[in-house]
């Protein structure tokens, strides 16, 4: 049995094409290998690696295909322009930002199917969309809303969620089984994840919005 492993001396598994740049290592609690993913980014796994990543506003879809234990996991938030009624509160189209959302839950999906994944084996667990920022708007209510009425057209079940709330969340995502756990974590020692979170609001604000991606 594989126990607390060093990176320098074993070679970690070999990831998809597109996702070198992802930050990987030997998980030493769990005695496995694992991908850490940032806001905007997603990883897909073959090889059972365990995905993790830390949650305030945003919202982390999981999807894996039961059949084949392919599997991953998106890191996302829209733009801050979006209401829950269509309307905007910003300079930015809400066609801009509902493309925005689809593209994040698409990437992920269709790398899924890519690898061999089948639609009608796709489980689903959504996290994340604390209330967590100190602004007016709900903008993690906000991704709930628009991941709910996305998985909702696309008839897409969701199996288990862990949403909303004022906690910001650490979550740990295993394809293979699709287990899933969600650790709160307390707002006071909040600062990085709250400056990440605000950082990319102003990228994802400022940032051209990239042509329609479609489920394969």
């Amino acid at each position: 049995m594989k126990t607390q492993y060093d990176n320098s001396r074993f070679d970690l598994p070999k990831a998809i094409a597109g996702f070198e740049s992802i930050n990987r290592y030997w998980d030493t609690t769990n005695n496995i290998y694992a991908a850490k993913i940032l806001p905007g980014e997603f990883y897909v796994t073959m090889t059972g690696e365990l995905i993790t990543t830390v949650l305030g506003s945003c919202v982390s879809a999981c999807v894996r295909d039961t059949a084949t234990g392919i599997g991953g996991m998106n890191h996302f938030m829209l733009p801050a322009g979006i209401s829950r009624t269509g309307k905007t509160w910003s300079n930015t189209p809400v066609n801009a930002q509902t493309r925005y959302g689809n593209i994040a839950m698409e990437r992920l999906i269709n790398v899924i199917l890519a690898g061999g994944g089948k639609r009608q084996n796709l489980e689903i667990k959504l996290f994340g969309g604390g209330r967590v920022l100190q602004i007016d708007s709900d903008i993690g209510g906000k991704n709930i809303d628009f991941v709910k009425r996305y998985l909702d057209t696309e008839g897409l079940a969701i199996a288990a969620e862990d949403v909303g709330g004022n906690l910001p969340r650490k979550i740990q995502y295993f394809p293979n089984t699709g287990r899933a756990r969600v650790k709160s974590l307390n707002c006071q020692h909040n600062d990085t994840l709250a400056q990440r979170e605000s950082s990319y609001i102003d990228t994802i604000n400022n940032a051209p919005v990239e042509g329609k991606i479609d489920l394969f």
